[in-house]
């Protein structure tokens, strides 16, 4: 049985990728749980298996063998449709090209993926707009993609992925295509939006940098974790 005290519990995951005649063990055997509400990084070299555990927490791709079992429950379980609802109801997505819509203002581009969910035109966009007023873009509401820099378009996107109460909030190298000011200041907002709401906050990167920020580091080698480190954050 789950805990419940656990967003995450994987056992003996293992995940493979044909490549032609040859095979890539992307991952080799993970366990691993993961507390509600904490904030992760995971790292490591290019290859070790970090987009393949982070597809699996979002429930973007499954295991070949092993079990994960995701808010209480175990996913193998779980219908396509029901898999799909899950992570537009319960996973919010942060990607490290923004994945913004650029004929649409920052409110819309929040606004749409809570219509999706169906609730109504005018409950989504005063919800972006408090989402976008939490991120530092308050007066930004009715700008375009292409009128804002690099950070605020990923502050839109971290918006856009919460403000929808998810449980979890998945960021693949969110900082990749930012200078090494603004990555902290990314880092930062989320570590702050993680302490303030509670959600759970995994992401991963490659900047080595970003590490003091983050009180639980997993790093990867070959598909295995080899490290499994915590630390106080750093003020």
């Amino acid at each position: 049985m789950a805990s419940q005290e656990n967003l995450f519990e994987l056992r003996r995951i293992e995940r493979t990728f044909a490549l032609g005649e040859a095979r890539i063990h992307a991952l080799r055997g993970i366990d691993l749980d993961i507390r509600r509400g904490e904030f992760i990084a995971i790292w490591g070299p290019s290859g070790s298996g970090k987009s393949t555990l982070l597809n699996l927490l979002g429930l973007i791709d499954s295991a070949d063998k092993g079990s994960l079992a995701f808010d209480g429950q175990d996913v193998a379980g779980l219908s396509d449709d029901a898999l799909s609802d899950c992570r537009s109801r319960r996973i919010g997505f942060v990607f490290q090209n923004f994945n913004l819509i650029p004929v649409l203002s920052a409110l819309d581009n929040v606004s749409l993926p809570l219509q999706v969910q169906g609730r109504r035109s005018a409950e989504t966009r005063e919800l972006a707009a408090q989402w976008l007023g939490r991120v530092g873009l308050g007066s930004f509401l009715h700008h375009r993609p292409d009128r804002m820099s690099g950070g605020q378009r990923q502050r839109v996107a971290i918006a856009r992925a919460l403000a929808g109460s998810p449980r979890l909030l998945i960021a693949d190298e969110p900082t990749a295509n930012l200078d090494s000011r603004t990555s902290h200041e990314v880092i930062d907002l989320i570590e702050a939006l993680n302490q303030e709401t509670g959600v759970t906050c995994i992401f991963t990167t490659h900047d080595p940098r970003l590490l003091a920020r983050v009180p639980r580091q997993l790093r990867l080698e070959d598909g295995l974790i080899s490290n499994d480190a915590y630390q106080e954050y750093a003020q």
